[in-house]
């Protein structure tokens, strides 16, 4: 892959990045972590760099682990439906098989009145 030079500015120091990755979406990322960090230093003037940027990090480490635990959440629950599907077809498949041996049935027995009607 090719790879891209981005510049991104996060808490008033410039970082010079390469990356094969989309070039916007880092640009995007670098500006919403220099929003976080720059907030921090804002509200709680005492912390320094580093300090806002440990923050941050646990701010972003805790959202991932919470997607990773809804992604793990939504796993399970495909997996249910998945199987409650499965199930469905399957008792589909069995009452469409009983409802064409009722026909078949059905149809017997309609024969067999009929000859003995005309009995």
């Amino acid at each position: 892959m090719e790879k891209n030079r981005v510049r991104l500015t996060i808490g008033g120091l410039d970082y010079h990045l390469t990356t094969d990755g989309d070039v916007n979406e880092i640009k995007n990322i670098g500006e919403e972590v220099d929003e976080v960090i720059t907030d921090l230093l804002q509200r709680h003037p005492r912390l320094s760099q580093v300090q806002s940027a440990v923050l941050c990090a646990l701010e972003y480490a805790d959202r991932y682990h919470q997607a990773e635990r809804n992604a793990d959440y939504l796993k399970a629950q495909i997996q249910v439906y998945m199987e409650d599907a499965a199930r469905a077809k399957t008792e589909a498949e069995m009452a469409r098989r009983e409802a064409e041996r009722m026909t078949r049935d059905l149809r017997s027995i309609r024969r067999s009145l009929e000859e003995k009607d005309q009995l």
